[in-house]
């Protein structure tokens, strides 16, 4: 990150100023008068205003690297007031509320106590929080990034808006049980840059694995929610069916193929010939990655491109001949128009679906969440036209749908297993309870009314929420 620390090097030299004795400074009779007391005060205090000031604009960054708009602002509530539901194998957690609010936000939490949650996994009371709030990540942040956060936060319009606890089952309510948790699972320290490395790698290591939490949905996870550090990047679920693909170097499901430039291009606007957003990563271009510095964007591919791949899995049983005649029927029908006979898209507008790590990941469950309930394009301000695709939830049955993944996934030289018609009854079902609403029936809404010439009017799906005023 680009931050000017220019003004923190005044205080030293007021401080000496300060302790200089009269005798020290030139008569008036030749050249400069020795300085008032007031005047020390009132420079001291315009370096420690630019000092804050600075911090402060540090702190927004930050918020930003770490996407905490995403989760900590829900659908129509006030920014970072919390109440964001976020579904879990074991039930459902809301986000908290980040404001200034001294009774229900952090107002009356001191840099200390913020220090404490975000590197230790405790509140200003010492309970300890749930690892829904990315403090195993969060930990290896500097003291300074952790206090200009703080100093951000701070700034941000109080939200009286009152937490909703948790809705978990018992022992898991009671908090307590994370202590046995955090000694299985969770590694408390700041990160430590590796020598062996250039500066660039040590700066998207930084972000990747700290605020960026990016292993928080990259990376499976045990039965107890806990990341599988030796499986780091190669895919993960994050709740409901939805599946974060690769980040390893593996040419078929991961980013072997991608040049640092397509990664820094899909950070910045949520697109490149290889791939569109999707799900909540969506979400994270448009509260996020966006607004990035371009240099910070280079260092997270550099750091990524580093990971190494895996070991490739062998090609998974092939669909019926069958399965792959009415898969292709469907898609002839359906899907052609945007996305070709081919399967190329169109370059810069609609993702090809050929020779695509997302659409051979070894979980179909986004693709499916996509094909179900459609998807937005996240309209970054460097890409401002966010093309929408409708979903097929109530065009095609189960059954049709199984058949034109299993043949999208096997078509124009991909490899993916087959699906079948339970797994896609699963993720429909999925969508329409999903805590966060029904993001299909939404969508729906939104383009019947956009179709009818009232987008000003027309009500916005939550993965197109807009930032609010003044802290975008």
């Amino acid at each position: 990150m680009n931050v000017a620390f220019g003004p923190l090097r005044v205080l030293p030299l007021v401080a000496l100023l300060a302790a200089l004795p009269a005798g020290n400074a030139a008569s008036s009779d030749g050249a400069h008068a020795p300085a008032s007391a007031s005047s020390v005060a009132a420079s001291a205090r315009t370096a420690a205003s630019a000092a804050t000031a600075t911090s402060v604009e540090r702190g927004r960054y930050l918020v930003r690297a770490g996407d905490c708009e995403s989760c900590h602002t829900a659908p129509g509530g006030k920014e970072l007031a919390g109440g964001y539901p976020i579904p879990t194998p074991f039930g459902v957690i809301y986000s908290t509320n980040l404001t200034p609010d001294r009774e229900n936000g952090i107002g009356a939490w001191s840099k200390d106590d913020f220090w404490n949650a975000l590197h230790r996994g405790k509140d200003d009371e010492g309970e300890h929080l749930y690892p829904a709030m990315p403090y195993p990540w969060f930990t290896k942040m500097s003291r300074a990034d952790v206090d200009a956060i703080k100093d951000y936060l701070a700034t941000v319009p109080a939200a009286d808006v009152r937490n909703k606890a948790p809705e978990l089952p018992w022992p898991l309510s009671w908090r307590t049980v994370m202590a046995g948790w955090n000694l299985l699972f969770f590694h408390e320290g700041e990160m430590q840059p590796d020598p062996a490395k250039s500066a660039e790698w040590n700066r998207g290591a930084y972000l990747v694995e700290g605020p960026g939490h990016c292993g928080a949905c990259h990376t499976p996870k045990n039965a107890l929610g806990a990341v599988k550090r030796d499986e780091a990047f190669r895919g993960g679920s994050v709740g409901e069916h939805w599946f974060a693909p690769s980040l390893t170097s593996d040419v078929r499901d991961g980013i072997g193929d991608w040049s640092v430039a397509e990664i820094v291009e899909y950070l910045k606007t949520g697109s490149n010939d290889k791939t569109a957003s999707a799900g909540e990563m969506t979400n994270v271009v448009r509260n996020s990655t966006q607004y990035l510095s371009d240099s910070d964007l280079k260092a997270i591919a550099v750091y990524l491109k580093d990971i190494p791949a895996t070991r490739e899995e062998a090609n998974a049983a092939a669909a019926s001949a069958e399965t792959i005649r009415r898969g292709e029927a469907v898609y002839v029908d359906n899907c052609t128009g945007c996305h070709m006979d081919n399967g190329a898209g169109l370059a810069k507008v609609f993702p090809p679906l050929a020779k695509s790590a997302s659409i051979q990941a070894s979980d179909p469950g986004s693709l499916l969440h996509v094909v179900l309930g459609g998807a937005v394009m996240a309209a970054p301000k460097t890409k401002p036209t966010g093309l929408a695709m409708p979903g097929f939830r109530d065009k095609l049955n189960d059954q049709q749908i199984a058949e034109v993944v299993s043949y999208i996934r096997n078509a124009w030289g991909n490899h993916g297993s087959p699906v079948d018609a339970a797994t896609v009854a699963k993720v429909r079902k999925a969508e329409i309870e999903s805590p966060q609403g029904d993001p299909g029936a939404k969508r729906a809404e939104m383009l019947v009314c956009r179709s009818r010439g009232a987008p000003a009017t027309c009500p916005a799906p939550a993965a197109e929420r807009a930032p609010a005023p003044g802290h975008s």
